[in-house]
């Protein structure tokens, strides 16, 4: 029993308490794939933020600002020296954005280190939404993609069709299936007209929140006025169709672990195109991923009052 409650205590955040709330508490209508392939929404005004790679001096203060912000475990150390000295970090289904240094050659050919804020790009029209078959995976009416952990089946199909590898999964959770990302604080901050915390805890500028047309044209804006500092690139208009995430730098962004590879076009359409020859394929999927997570649920009561009994049996 103390090895139940041991591995209980461990994974604390298990698909039932990790997204306490999301899960129709957080007041935010959703699109379902029928309203986004009915026509081509306006993005303009998504809320979004501009990185300027340039300003980023990798003191990782937006990591601690998100963890707590959504109720993460806080182990991340702030008191080394930086910029550059940091050990490498990596997203998990419990860290939802990481810092880390990135070195590469710039447009002369000279070594450069740059730091790189990493997270979910909230693509304008996700991948990740249109392949999930329980809509555990969904985006908001104000524009973050949200996660419900009580829909989902741990299928994995948004890990794979994510173009960016962000979603991460609770590989030892056993049975509860846990995906992590970051959420733009839509529950916590967005909903309340406040910004997402780790643009409010930026100390340099580097992370700029705002509506996106009006970052583009920032962005354009420092280009111009500004030739010397930065490459004419502004990572995020239309990589895989356009992001929520838009990123400034002075190196190619190739060079320092961007992906160069990303369609510029939207891929869900295909799947909605697909979904569309076979409603009833489709629909008999999710209703068989759906009897399964009723089954894992309620396999998962049942070996919880188990333990219980057992527990006070020993005692």
């Amino acid at each position: 029993m103390k090895k139940n409650q041991h591995k209980t205590e461990t994974h604390e955040f298990n698909r039932r308490r990790f997204l306490q709330g999301l899960a129709g508490g957080t007041g935010l209508a959703v699109l379902s794939p029928t309203s986004v392939n009915a026509h081509v929404p306006s993005y303009a005004q998504t809320p979004s933020v501009l990185v300027d790679v340039t300003r980023c001096i990798g003191c990782r203060q937006c990591m601690r600002a998100c963890k707590q912000a959504n109720d993460l475990p806080d182990n991340t150390d702030l008191t080394a020296d930086f910029p550059g000295s940091w050990d490498p970090e990596e997203l998990r289904f419990d860290q939802w954005t990481v810092v880390n240094p990135a070195t590469g050659c710039d447009t002369d050919g000279n070594e450069v280190t740059r730091n790189i804020k990493t997270q979910c790009m909230q693509c304008l029209e996700p991948t990740c939404v249109s392949v999930c078959p329980v809509g555990a995976m969904t985006k908001s009416e104000l524009g973050p993609i949200l996660y419900s952990a009580d829909r989902c089946i741990g299928c994995r199909y948004c890990i794979m069709a994510c173009p960016f590898d962000v979603p991460k999964f609770e590989w030892e959770g056993g049975m509860f299936a846990v995906i992590g990302k970051c959420q733009m604080c839509a529950h916590t901050r967005l909903a309340e007209g406040r910004l997402p915390a780790c643009a409010e805890s930026c100390p340099t500028g580097a992370l700029k929140f705002g509506r996106r047309d009006s970052l583009l044209f920032e962005a354009r804006a420092r280009i111009k006025t500004q030739p010397e500092r930065y490459i004419d690139h502004i990572y995020g208009e239309h990589e895989a169709g356009g992001t929520a995430w838009l990123y400034l730098s002075d190196v190619p962004f190739e060079n320092i672990g961007f992906k160069s590879n990303v369609e510029t076009t939207p891929m869900p359409p295909l799947t909605w195109e697909v979904l569309s020859k076979i409603p009833i394929m489709a629909g008999a999927m999710a209703g068989l991923f759906g009897t399964v997570a009723w089954s894992l649920n309620r396999r998962e009561a049942a070996e919880r009052q188990d333990a219980s009994e057992n527990q006070e049996d020993s005692e």
